[in-house]
């Protein structure tokens, strides 16, 4: 297909300018760019509307979060106490090197985020090579670029932690890169957004950072930053903005009795309308959009859901014939699931019990409710050939019964289902659609942690409860009010939109820091918090049920990715460190703790 062609040939390119931000040397004649057309940055900056253009490739790589099948975020969650890798190679962690990633991109997505670093920077360095009529104009564009910047460096040091802090364009080769500490880049990228907040656009288009998402990063950087009267501060800047927790129906398919107003708030074509006040901040992404415009979709049937179609796997009925085939309404519905991301039971089930009865079945949260998941009892064999036809799907007709859990489990199908549009013939992977970056929702959950680290859990729990009870859930008092059930209660509301690996990175820098439980900066890979969360409530590791030919296995070290050796081995005249617990780290050097301007 022509836009894959495309986007393939734009990517090498992409590429090719990363190798000469970061590090690798070339010759002369690479050097002198050969373009196929005359959009260079010689005659694109040359007014605000070249500037203009420049900010609408930043806001369109947002979309690289939650796009196509190995996008960022299914990363996050397969990288948590809520998932597990499941392809072959990928799921015992101790296999993840500086040069091997498996099926996954753990490793190579680095060299993506730090080519939306360089188009952020041209931006920046160029700011003041044209005579600006109006220094709002300047201030507005440099504020935004600033914002790209400060977004993807705080997911570069959630995913690696110390790395280099480019500060402005790559014009030639560079070998002399050196590490900059986590704090270092914190420290810049929260100096960074205290301007850039001042003069971002106050409203704006869908798909625009606007104050509002500035003050949301800015808090995310806070708390990093262990500052907690500033995180509470510019969480509040936000949540007094012209936003409000939608508590009513609205949008598409808000006549139909079946649904509610949490079914509502996660259509993607609800995302970005007028009517819905939660929005902070959701790249855009249409099927209906020109070809070039539009990405390969969402991927999120292909990437979260089961192989429940899969005859090799979990398909077969009792007398070994096809109970589930890749056809009809069911096959329209849910997709053909082949998890990069393999989802548990303590997401599916063990967030949601009641504290009283330990059960999930009669929870009243909205988030849990019937229609918006798809749960084990209801795949149903859907082969009129089976003489399983019409019954449950049966866990004995499995190879091996035991893994079922990791055969055919429940779907978070409120923010998974994305069917394909009525034009669309390809097969059903998750199409494309809006998809949130920043919501008010997570606003209230920040500023809770927030005020948890600052020992106030009776406001804590107030913001909380400003959550729960929209959807319907049990309100909780101070007691109940600790990090594990403020990190719970992001679970259960931002599936699919927080980067969960890198927030709970972040939480184990500061208990670190902090010295709590036992952590400490010195150790952080040998002993932390991500650790010892993940390892203890992810059902998938460690696991004698299981006994297929996969090893489900992680180490304290992989709470954070190894660097890309090729990065590394090419900044031939500098140091580029490698993370604790990977091949190369024997070499490392002290990080810089400040920042050049």
């Amino acid at each position: 297909m022509r836009i894959y062609k495309d986007l393939k040939h734009r990517n090498i390119i992409f590429f090719m300018m990363l190798v000469q931000l970061l590090l690798i040397g070339c010759s002369d004649d690479f050097l002198k760019p050969k373009p196929k057309s005359f959009f260079t940055g010689q005659n694109v900056f040359v007014n605000k509307q070249g500037y203009d253009a420049a900010l609408i490739t930043l806001r369109k790589n947002l979309s690289m979060e939650q796009t196509g099948q190995k996008n960022f975020l299914a990363h996050q969650w397969m990288a948590s106490e809520a998932g597990s890798p499941y392809l072959p190679g990928s799921t015992d962690w101790r296999l993840l090197t500086p040069t091997v990633e498996g099926h996954q991109k753990f490793v190579s997505q680095i060299n993506e985020m730090f080519i939306i670093v360089k188009n952020a920077n041209t931006i920046i360095s160029r700011i003041d090579n044209i005579e600006w009529e109006k220094e709002s104009d300047r201030n507005q564009i440099l504020a935004e670029a600033l914002w790209h910047r400060s977004y993807w460096y705080y997911r570069l040091i959630g995913n690696y932690g110390d790395l280099p802090f480019v500060t402005e364009e790559a014009k030639g080769a560079k070998l002399d890169y050196k590490t900059h500490s986590r704090w270092a880049i914190l420290e810049k990228i929260k100096k960074d957004m205290e301007w850039a907040v001042i003069n971002m656009k106050e409203t704006g288009a869908a798909g625009v950072p606007t104050r509002g998402a500035g003050y949301h990063l800015l808090t995310k950087i806070y708390l990093a930053n262990l500052e907690w009267d500033k995180a509470i501060s510019a969480a509040t800047n936000v949540i007094n903005g012209p936003y409000k927790l939608m508590a009513e129906r609205f949008g598409a398919e808000a006549t139909d009795p079946k649904k509610n107003y949490i079914w509502d708030l996660h259509r993607p074509q609800n995302k970005n309308i007028a009517q819905n006040k939660e929005i902070i901040l959701a790249f855009i992404d249409r099927y209906e959009a020109p070809d070039g415009a539009r990405s390969p979709g969402l991927f999120t049937a292909r990437v979260y859901h089961p192989t429940w179609w899969h005859s090799a796997e979990n398909a077969r009925d009792k007398d070994g014939g096809l109970g589930f085939i890749d056809k009809g309404p069911l096959y329209d519905s849910l997709g053909r699931g082949n998890p990069d991301c393999l989802l548990n039971d303590w997401h599916a089930y063990d967030i949601w019990k009641d504290k009283e009865q330990h059960t999930w079945k009669n929870t009243p949260d909205l988030r849990r409710a019937d229609i918006n998941w798809f749960d084990r009892h209801e795949f149903i064999y859907n082969n009129p050939a089976s003489s399983q036809y019409g019954k449950p799907f049966d866990p004995q007709n499995l190879p091996h019964p035991a893994e079922h859990f990791i055969r055919i489990y429940p779907i978070p199908f409120y923010k998974t289902y994305v069917p394909n549009h009525p034009q669309q013939t390809s097969p059903p992977m998750g199409s494309n659609g809006d998809w949130y970056i920043f919501r008010l929702a997570e606003t209230f959950l920040l500023r809770a942690e927030a005020y948890f680290w600052k020992g106030n859990t009776t406001a804590a729990a107030e913001d909380i409860n400003k959550v729960r009870g929209r959807a319907k859930a049990p309100l909780i008092t101070a007691s109940d009010v600790n990090i594990d059930f403020i990190f719970d209660e992001r679970a259960r509301e931002l599936f699919g939109e927080e980067p969960r690996q890198n927030e709970l990175n972040r939480v184990s820098y500061i208990m670190a820091k902090l010295g709590l439980n036992g952590y400490s900066l010195t150790n952080l890979h040998e002993k932390n918090w991500f650790y010892d969360r993940v390892s203890k409530l992810n059902n998938i590791y460690y696991n004698a049920n299981l006994i297929i030919s996969n090893t489900y296995h992680i180490e304290p070290y992989n709470f954070q990715w190894p660097i890309d050796d090729k990065i590394i081995n090419s900044n031939t005249m500098g140091r580029i460190n490698q993370n604790k617990g990977y091949v190369g780290a024997e070499r490392n050097e002290e990080p810089l703790t400040t920042i050049d301007e």
